[in-house]
């Protein structure tokens, strides 16, 4: 007699195309949320999106390939700049985004897999590299808005900038375990701000 199966487990199956890769990408999300890096099977995301092992090896051509396209599909999505007309405000908006970001699914998996063994594989580290290099590119108008109206010093660098905001969020995400909401990140953003107005993060 066939095991039952966990209806988390299982899905419909997925069709061609776009709408099977979306379902592939998902399941490995979920995957990796749920059972971690280590844990994660090619044949664990193809039941749970509802497709044959087969059709993924056609489409990637291991795991590692799986998870990396999974992590950098999710967070190649834009996020709007805010542009409120002071820069705490701002600072606070970019805050509570990434707090809501990195506290989704998606986020907790990210986080999971870069602290596990896979951020010792390039194909990793370009992701992890990419990803970052995009959110200090997304911080540069907030930063040269603020110091064209007087609100920073010139000399202040927006990847350091967005550093000093993102650190008190990600201590707790992987260090402490304390709830993060959007009191940390507003929180962050005086830290951060207080720090540019401080001199302290001049560009290198």
């Amino acid at each position: 007699m066939e095991s039952a199966e966990s209806p988390s487990k299982r899905a419909p199956a997925a069709g061609r195309g776009n709408r099977m890769r979306a379902a592939v990408l998902e399941a490995t999300l979920a995957e990796l949320t749920e059972s971690g890096y280590a844990a994660l099977t090619v044949e664990g995301v193809a039941r749970r999106a509802g497709v044959h092992k087969t059709t993924i090896y056609r489409n990637w051509k291991d795991s590692d390939g799986l998870v990396a396209d999974a992590l950098a599909g999710h967070f190649a999505t834009d996020i709007p700049i805010p542009d409120t007309g002071a820069v705490e405000d701002d600072l606070r908006a970019l805050a509570r985004s990434l707090v809501a970001a990195m506290t989704t699914r998606a986020g907790r998996a990210l986080l999971t897999t870069v602290l596990s063994d896979a951020a010792r594989l390039p194909r990793f580290a370009e992701v992890k590299h990419a990803l970052f290099e995009d959110r200090f590119r997304r911080a540069e108008p907030v930063v040269t808005r603020a110091v064209e109206r007087g609100e920073l010093p010139a000399d202040t660098d927006p990847a350091e900038l967005l550093k000093a905001l993102a650190a008190p969020i990600y201590f707790r995400l992987v260090f402490t375990g304390e709830p993060v909401d959007e009191a940390t990140a507003d929180r962050a953003a005086r830290i951060a701000l207080a720090a540019a107005h401080a001199g302290a993060l001049p560009a290198t």
